[in-house]
């Protein structure tokens, strides 16, 4: 899995590309929130546009990032969530979970609102 970072102000976007299906992509991921976290970047954007198939540890290092966000006194939000990944996030009850929106654009207007 690829993942590409850009800062739009004070907001991380992160893009997937590929599968989310475990090592050592979740890694990947749980060192880049911390790194954000370090950084003061409180605000996040994962655009999973990208994802065409997330298993268990995938969602787990999704959920293990919001609440480390949450924890930092940050905020995590996804975006593009779509195909079979949205039924699973529909199925897991993980839509009452992560705010998601259908674009980045959203997403970031939504921090923007925030402040």
């Amino acid at each position: 899995m690829q993942i590409k970072e850009k800062i739009d102000n004070d907001v991380a976007i992160l893009t997937f590309k590929g599968d989310l299906l475990g090592e050592p992509d979740t890694t990947k991921i749980r060192e880049k929130i911390h790194s954000l976290l370090e950084d003061n970047v409180k605000h996040v954007i994962i655009d999973l546009g990208g994802v065409n198939y997330m298993n268990s540890s995938g969602i787990g290092t999704l959920i293990a990032a919001l609440t480390t966000m949450k924890n930092g006194g940050g905020a995590l939000r996804l975006a593009n969530v779509g195909g079979k990944v949205q039924n699973l996030f529909v199925v897991t009850q993980l839509v009452k979970v992560f705010d998601t929106y259908e674009t980045v654009d959203r997403a970031l207007a939504s921090y923007r609102g925030e402040k």
